[in-house]
């Protein structure tokens, strides 16, 4: 019984986060995911690129709002042209609205037109949890250095309407804008708004 617990112990200590909440200013928690072709991605492999990471549930609403208005879709796109990593991370438990498999999440890549480095697969929520992540859509910035620049909400206008993507705030593409012009990031943290993510345990 002893030695099936200290089996036990160390599992669970290889799969806790290794770091603390993120804190914008300091470090990005460092984390490695699968992709939705079962490719390992970890975050210190983009060391000396922008990250941005985004939480994604494609059954939200307020997600739906960004894809079918292609708010997203261009959103990285331009960040990519300007050398940024965009990486779709999907934290919803199996059984929980918004979880998919690997085949299941290229397939909403490719129909919704999506243009992420990668769609990473996050079934039990270890990374969602060390980041914190509240809801979908949830963004986060890492700078080239790998410090944590931005957490918050995509954008201004906390609704599921698709109009309001006109005429609203795009706080990710201003810190890229930001940040590629070498100044500090002058919106650094907003309210997050959307669907809860689903968490296995939530």
């Amino acid at each position: 019984m002893k030695q099936m617990l200290t089996g036990f112990t160390a599992l669970a200590v290889i799969a806790a986060p290794a770091s603390a909440a993120p804190v914008v200013g300091k470090p990005a928690p460092n984390f490695k995911l699968a992709d939705a072709n079962g490719k390992p991605v970890t975050l210190s492999d983009f060391r000396g690129k922008t990250v941005v990471l985004e939480w994604n549930n494609p059954g939200c609403p307020f997600v739906k709002k960004h894809y079918s208005s292609g708010n997203m879709q261009k959103a990285q796109a331009a960040a990519a042209k300007d050398g940024a990593v965009w990486l779709t991370i999907n934290s919803g438990a199996p059984g929980k609205q918004g979880h998919m498999n690997g085949a299941e999440a290229k397939a909403f890549v490719a129909e919704s037109g999506a243009r992420p480095a990668a769609y990473l697969l996050d079934p039990n929520g270890v990374v969602g949890k060390t980041y914190e992540a509240k809801t979908t859509p949830h963004m986060y910035i890492v700078n080239k250095a790998g410090t944590l620049v931005y957490a918050g909400g995509i954008d201004d206008k906390p609704t599921p309407n698709p109009a309001d993507v006109s005429g609203a705030r795009n706080h990710v593409l201003a810190a890229l804008a930001e940040l590629k012009a070498g100044k500090p990031v002058s919106v650094a943290t907003s309210r997050p708004y959307g669907c809860a993510v689903k968490y296995k345990d939530g």
